[in-house]
């Protein structure tokens, strides 16, 4: 069922910020890798890591599943985990290689809700990274959920603890127009505010949306 109350939160949030371009990347593969490596990790160490993979000019389907396990590991050292990493991006580049020529373009072609499907079959790809993907690679309309929005959600009541990814998923986009620049600026709000405002000890009397918890 549709909440108004997302409208109400997304307009207190994006006047207070304004435009934030988000997600940096200067391709879809770039950012399709840079999806993977945050996972656990911060933006911060996800740049080290991209930096250093540019540098060495393997930022590229083709090269980047040629280079070995051990190199590749040792490029993305900065994001951490860099060895289960390491895997789920060669299982990513499997995947990419074999279902569409290593062509990000091509596996854009593709049904949005099958190649969701699809991308979630791959090992080491959730719901999070997996709608990242499509949406910050691929511009589909899809709303993304990660820690900051459940955390900013659950203290305004919004949603609750029971509440998974896909009801909080399916929330956004039964409340808001399905625009894909919609759901990048809303999900780059939701990380702006959690990372000034509501974090573990929040800063409610200075977060834009404290007008809130006073209605």
């Amino acid at each position: 069922m549709p909440d108004v109350r997302l409208k109400e939160v997304y307009e207190l949030l994006d006047m207070h910020f304004g435009d934030l371009h988000w997600w940096p990347g200067d391709t879809p593969f770039e950012v399709a890798i840079g999806a993977i490596l945050t996972q656990n990790t911060s933006w911060k160490n996800v740049e080290k890591a991209i930096g250093t993979l540019k540098a060495h000019g393997a930022l590229d389907p083709h090269l980047l599943a040629a280079l070995s396990d051990k190199k590749l590991g040792a490029l993305i050292r900065p994001a951490g985990f860099y060895n289960l990493k390491t895997k789920r991006i060669k299982s990513f580049l499997d995947f990419l290689h074999r279902e569409y020529g290593g062509i990000m373009e091509e596996m854009f072609h593709e049904n949005l809700r099958t190649l969701r499907r699809k991308l979630l079959s791959v090992k080491g790809i959730g719901e999070e990274t997996a709608d990242s993907i499509l949406l910050y690679a691929g511009g589909k309309p899809v709303f993304v959920v990660d820690a900051y929005a459940r955390r900013i959600l659950l203290r305004h009541t919004i949603i609750n603890e029971e509440n998974g990814y896909g009801e909080i998923r399916k929330l956004f986009m039964e409340s808001l127009p399905r625009k894909a620049s919609l759901y990048n600026q809303y999900h780059a709000l939701f990380v702006h505010t959690g990372k000034i405002y509501c974090r573990k000890e929040p800063l409610c009397t200075y977060c834009p949306l404290n007008v809130l918890a006073r209605a």
